[in-house]
């Protein structure tokens, strides 16, 4: 059995989404299967890779190195599902529209106060969105001492998906005080609004 093909890709020192778009190449210039080890040096980085390893169904390994070297590892299959499901030729039922909000900013030109009113009225919607999208400043809204918190946890409960820049968190110093959602990546942010059937940005 022939060797299975390995690249390496050194992403130290990128930020988001840098080291992502890094490891989609690489795996793009596979013949078939392989693997593809990935050089990062922050764990939030760490977590993106292997949600990207997640949503394409990649084998995935993580080793730390030393202090901030980790090594993260792709296996890739020669017939990967998504692009199997990309090339059946088959009718289905038209996708669900999708509608995005987008904060980036944790306050409107008048402050927090309209803000906070304007993510209220959210909440009293009879149609919510589907995703709140969270980055710069917008990201300190899903974290501990958020005057929003209430609201977003509100819509979280009633199925609205939330999700916050994971380098904003960073930047910030707030990683650890993130209350409501999940954690995502600018490459991720930039899909889905590139997608999304509207797009709603106080």
């Amino acid at each position: 059995m022939a060797e299975m093909e390995k690249k390496t890709v050194n992403a130290m020192g990128d930020v988001c989404p840098v080291p992502l778009v890094k490891a989609k190449n690489a795996i793009a210039e596979l013949a078939g299967s392989g693997k593809v080890e990935v050089l990062v040096d922050n764990e939030i980085a760490v977590q993106n890779l292997e949600k990207m390893a997640q949503q394409k169904g990649y084998g995935f390994l993580v080793k730390e190195k030393k202090e901030k070297e980790y090594h993260v590892e792709f296996t890739v299959s020669e017939t990967e599902p998504a692009e199997t499901e990309e090339k059946t030729v088959c009718l289905v039922p038209a996708a669900k529209k999708t509608k995005l909000v987008v904060l980036s900013a944790d306050h409107m030109e008048l402050g927090k106060i309209l803000l906070k009113s304007f993510l209220y009225a959210l909440t009293q919607q009879d149609e919510l969105p589907d995703t709140i999208l969270c980055y710069n400043g917008g990201a300190k809204l899903t974290c501990e001492g958020s005057e929003s918190l209430e609201d977003l946890k509100d819509l979280a409960a009633r199925g609205v998906e939330i999700l916050t820049c994971g380098t904003c968190l960073n930047f910030y110093g707030i990683t650890e005080k993130l209350q409501i959602g999940s954690v995502t990546n600018m490459y991720d942010i930039v899909e889905r609004m590139s997608s999304a059937d509207r797009v709603i940005k106080p």
